[in-house]
């Protein structure tokens, strides 16, 4: 089975080859921004699925072609990637001794038929402090994470539990992408 996904993320390729599978990478460009009034769900579904029909062109019809997109929400607000410092200090102050969600909507696109799903986690963070906000802050690449950190990094400290899919947090639910793949009868490992 020849799978594309369509995503700049270093850490979905990292999981499914992880997992034994060698994806092309075809990276999408969409617009990202929250339409007013849009929910989280509906929000999630459209730029998932934007990304993949962005590059499913007729080659590609009997390719799997998988897009996904992961926030961290809190305070029933969608928590992007910080600009700057400054913002990602903003947002670890804000997940600091709190709960926090992390959605990802995953589509899948194959042979002219578009699935899509929601891996929903829960994510509890100690309580900060500054020095430690500085520490990371120094030592770890933030800005092209939402909520400005990633659980398999130097914030892998700060969490205190995770209620749901880990690799969900990472930016790809291995789990859910497995189960929709059987659902739709999609054989991952035939040549």
């Amino acid at each position: 089975m020849k799978l594309i996904l369509a995503s700049a993320s270093p850490r979905r390729q990292e999981l499914l080859r992880m997992v034994g599978l060698d994806p092309q990478i075809i990276i999408p460009e969409i617009d990202e921004t929250q339409q007013p009034g849009e929910t989280v769900d509906r929000f999630l579904e459209r730029t998932a699925i934007a990304k993949g029909l962005s590059i499913y062109r007729s080659d590609l019809y009997p390719a799997l072609v998988v897009s996904a997109d992961t926030i961290v929400h809190c305070d029933d607000r969608i928590i992007g990637k910080p600009v700057d410092a400054q913002d990602a200090r903003r947002m670890l102050r804000l997940l600091s001794q709190r709960t926090h969600q992390v959605f990802t909507g995953l589509a899948l696109m194959h042979r002219g038929r578009t699935h899509f799903a929601i891996s929903r986690s829960a994510v509890i963070f100690k309580k900060l402090s500054d020095a430690e906000i500085d520490f990371y802050l120094a030592n770890e690449e933030y800005l092209d994470k939402a909520g400005a950190y990633a659980i398999q990094g130097r914030a892998a400290m700060f969490i205190e539990r995770i209620e749901g899919c880990f690799f969900n947090v990472m930016g790809f639910p291995l789990n859910l992408f497995y189960r929709m793949t059987q659902e739709l009868a999609i054989d991952l490992f035939r040549e």
